[in-house]
């Protein structure tokens, strides 16, 4: 049986460490940081986001490092409501213009529905800001927050941390590096402990636009899942096929065989990915910018699918030569993949509470913040 659980995991685990004689609630600093440092936080530029439960964020850093902070952010959900022109807001927070902010993205607290964007200013400078149900858009103030810094590699030059996760007792994050084998999966032992760095394995897909296996594409999304009671890792990549990597019993520097499952056409680049419960099915949301001519029945580069996740547990003869296709020119194909239309023009999105997602949408030269109950 098949079981995603990038969330269990974490509470499982955070559930364990209190279990053994702590009195308080639980708190990332104690499920998941180890040797933590209080204060003086200094961002290397901030790029890609993970929020998890316990008031747990992970930033991905310029240089290929990553940060862990108790952002305290735990307790009841409270959604946030929508904003007009938000990139506006966010440039104002930040004392420019929209035309010189860059937001690289944007993720929710899936305990208390405090939204994260990891922005960046013309200049360089960059920032997390933080929005919350009454509205109140800020930088997050680390002053007295707890974080630690994980390098993930000592040797290689890592040039962008595309995806990052939590299952399982371990981080693990997407990126690319300068050696052959370029598609890396980075995986770090949780608690996370300031100053460590992480295992590295590289990647070898079977790429079904391309015909051919590849390791120098990077996974650019992925979702961490459980299939036949055995963990495995399910990214995208650019052209957009979806391949599953087992991660039981890997070592430190070993080649992780992905196996293809599904192909939804060449010519996007994978954004976001997650998944959510509909109708009595688990789905995954996919989420991509066109870069080729746009498919006829989506109004902007920026689309999104829902994948069954029966499709995803493929094996045998329904996998890499020989995985299933999609059509691209009809909205629903195959069977089990249907394209959603209230995420056309959604620039970022993440999901938010039950069945909803919350999104950044492209409308007429402005990016609104928006929340929308998904099909």
């Amino acid at each position: 049986m098949k079981t995603i659980f990038a969330s269990l995991i974490a509470l499982t685990f955070a559930a364990n460490v209190f279990a053994e004689g702590s009195s308080g609630p639980p708190n990332a600093t104690a499920a998941f940081l180890k040797n933590p440092q209080t204060g003086g936080l200094k961002l290397n530029g901030a790029g890609n986001l993970y929020a998890g439960h316990h008031g747990l964020l992970i930033v991905a850093e310029s240089g290929g490092s990553l940060i862990a902070i108790d952002t305290r952010h735990t307790g009841v959900f409270a959604a946030v409501k929508p904003i007009a022109n938000f990139g506006a807001k966010v440039a104002g927070a930040l004392g420019t213009t929209a035309a010189k902010v860059t937001i690289n993205d944007l993720k929710a607290n899936p305990e208390t529905g405090v939204v994260y964007i990891s922005v960046r200013r013309s200049d360089g400078v960059s920032a997390i800001l933080t929005l919350d149900a009454a509205g109140k858009l800020a930088a997050l103030d680390t002053t007295k927050l707890n974080w630690v810094r994980v390098k993930l590699a000592d040797k290689l030059r890592i040039s962008r941390i595309s995806a990052i996760g939590l299952a399982n007792n371990r981080v693990l994050a997407a990126g690319q590096s300068n050696d052959a084998f370029r598609s890396k999966i980075f995986s770090i032992p949780t608690p996370m402990e300031h100053g460590s760095t992480a295992n590295i394995y590289s990647t070898d897909t079977y790429h079904v636009a391309h015909g051919r296996w590849e390791t120098k594409a990077p996974i650019q999304s992925f979702i961490l899942m459980q299939d036949a009671g055995k963990p495995y890792l399910v990214g995208s990549f650019a052209c957009t096929p979806i391949a599953k990597f087992p991660l039981a019993n890997l070592k430190d520097g070993a080649q992780v065989k992905g196996t293809s499952v599904l192909e939804l056409g060449s010519g996007n680049r994978p954004l976001d990915m997650f998944t959510y419960q509909s109708g009595g099915k688990q789905w995954l949301v996919t989420h991509s910018m066109r870069f080729h001519k746009l498919f006829k029945y989506t109004p902007s580069k920026y689309w999104a699918a829902r994948i069954d996740m029966k499709l995803i547990t493929a094996s045998g003869e329904k996998t890499n030569k020989t995985a299933t296709r999609r059509n691209k020119t009809i909205a629903n194909d195959p069977q089990g993949v249907e394209i959603i239309e209230a995420l056309h023009g959604a620039v970022q999105v993440d999901a938010y509470g039950k069945q909803q997602a919350i999104l950044l949408r492209e409308a007429n030269g402005k990016l609104n913040l928006e929340i929308v109950k998904l099909p």
